[in-house]
């Protein structure tokens, strides 16, 4: 009995192992794909803005910009835990299957979000904090808590908290908000509906089972295409508003011009097949990843070629260098982004 003892105590882990070992699980919970692509409109907003922001203070708007999001994220999961247990898709995720408790989840996002917003406020200014704390509360409390399990608009309205990191990132760089991080905000607002009712036209029954209203379950898919079809002509013209007021430049134009024809075309070869194939739903959903993306990368792009402060061609070089690799890494880890 003795020998038996000592060899069981012998394999136990010790607690602070367990601790480390279970940090893919937290990280798991910030949902870094969906995050991703959130810290990356927010870095074009910082970037084009007309301020300036020396690299350690950039680094650490960015920072903290990642870690409100990755809260937003966290407390997300803590919330609907339940949901996610019953749906296929997220039934292994670290809360359902017991590796990360809820109250452990609660802790840490709140310690995350808490944090962000600290840091921002102190190390580059009060506004950016205030949006980033209202994105997070947007997010967790209108979004998660009150409208995804009331009404088939959630995404529309919870858009909102989506569409705000560029405005962030632009409040950072400036201490100020005006016309063009707006605009920014507004292509992001309009993406977002076509962009997650084209996800979840494929995923109708596993919302259902959940109780999720979302627009495919309870207006159907006749419904739901032709919002995706309204909302993605609307996106075009907006998307072009950058160009227009001056704020962009040519490789802008031409990218938003290319792009929003692509979203239009497979926005109404969806509304054809009805939704019925799962390819329509899944194709537009794809490129809509893409579209933002490049939307972005593309307003960067004509930053770096034309910046509108002066800067020494040494100084723009090596801007470009980093942006172009930011931006590669970003875009990878976006195309596979999971559901909000």
């Amino acid at each position: 009995m003795r020998t038996t003892a000592i060899a069981a105590s012998t394999l136990q882990v010790p607690g602070w192992l367990r601790s480390i070992a279970r940090w893919p699980d937290f990280i798991t919970l910030t949902k870094p794909r969906v995050m991703s692509l959130a810290v990356f409109t927010a870095f074009v907003g910082l970037k084009i803005a007309p301020g300036h922001l020396d690299p350690l203070h950039g680094f650490v708007a960015i920072l903290s910009i990642a870690m409100g999001a990755a809260a937003a994220g966290v407390l997300n999961m803590w919330y609907e835990a339940d949901i996610d247990a019953v749906m296929p898709r997220t039934a292994a995720r670290p809360i359902p299957l017991g590796t990360v408790s809820r109250a452990e989840a609660l802790a840490f996002g709140l310690v995350l979000a808490c944090s962000a917003i600290g840091v921002l406020a102190l190390a580059i200014n009060v506004k950016a904090a205030a949006l980033l704390a209202f994105a997070i509360f947007f997010y967790v409390v209108v979004y998660t808590i009150w409208l995804k399990r009331q009404t088939p608009q959630n995404i529309v309205i919870g858009g909102v908290a989506g569409a705000l990191p560029a405005v962030i990132g632009w409040a950072a760089a400036t201490g100020a908000i005006g016309l063009e991080p707006l605009v920014l905000f507004l292509i992001v607002f309009l993406w977002t509906p076509p962009h997650f009712w084209a996800l979840s036209l494929n995923r109708a029954d596993e919302y259902a089972r959940a109780g999720i209203p979302m627009l495919p379950v309870v207006a159907g898919r006749t419904a739901t295409t032709r919002q995706i079809v309204i909302y993605s002509v609307l996106l075009v013209p907006i998307s072009g508003l950058p160009w227009v007021l001056g704020f962009a430049g040519a490789i802008y134009g031409a990218t938003a011009a290319v792009c929003g024809t692509i979203f239009v075309v497979l926005a109404l070869r969806l509304r054809r097949s009805n939704g019925t194939n799962p390819r329509d739903p899944s194709r537009l959903f794809a490129f809509s990843i893409f579209y933002l993306f490049a939307l972005f990368a593309a307003l960067l792009g004509d930053h770096i070629a034309d910046p509108w402060s002066a800067r020494s061609s040494a100084q723009t070089a090596q801007v470009a260098v980093h942006s172009a690799h930011t931006a590669s890494q970003i875009g990878r880890s976006s195309v596979q982004a999971d559901e909000v």
